[in-house]
């Protein structure tokens, strides 16, 4: 199989990692565990960076996916992949802030913003993942992996 059609699997993956280390942070800040919740955002910036590089490289060479799924399904699907485009084009600066107030120490705005930060990173993670395997696996088109 070509490198560039594993990309979606290998996507899916750091979505689904990206939650498991912004849900441990939330976790370990709950408990004012702070170095943690530091080390696992880092952790999470990383995965989140290594997805958007293969999300880029994968549709600049592939375009892309029709979705294949017929009858009742369709606006499903659409919906969901419409709230996750918009909210995943939202959530990168809001990401990018929440970050840039706590490793300047100001941890008031930070708290503020990361109430919603989490919240829609985590839908836009999870979506991610059911958009992947509705397209890829669940109805995959001609052109689709599966």
């Amino acid at each position: 199989m070509e490198i560039i059609l594993v990309l979606p699997h290998l996507q899916a993956g750091l979505n689904v990692t990206t939650i498991c280390l912004i849900s441990i942070a939330y976790y370990n800040i709950r408990r004012e565990n702070h170095e943690a919740h530091r080390q696992f955002m880092i952790a999470a910036l990383v995965v989140s960076a290594l997805f958007m590089v293969s999300y880029l490289t994968y549709h600049s060479q592939v375009g892309n996916v029709k979705f294949a799924g017929d009858g009742g399904v369709r606006p499903f699907y659409f919906t969901i992949l419409a709230t996750h485009i918009i909210l995943a084009a939202l959530i990168v600066p809001m990401v990018i802030s929440t970050a840039f107030l706590a490793l300047r120490g100001r941890y008031e705005r930070h708290r503020r913003i990361a109430r919603w930060t989490f919240p829609i990173w985590i839908y836009v993670c999870v979506s991610g993942v059911v958009v992947y395997l509705m397209a890829f696996h669940l109805y995959p088109s001609q052109a689709g992996l599966s």
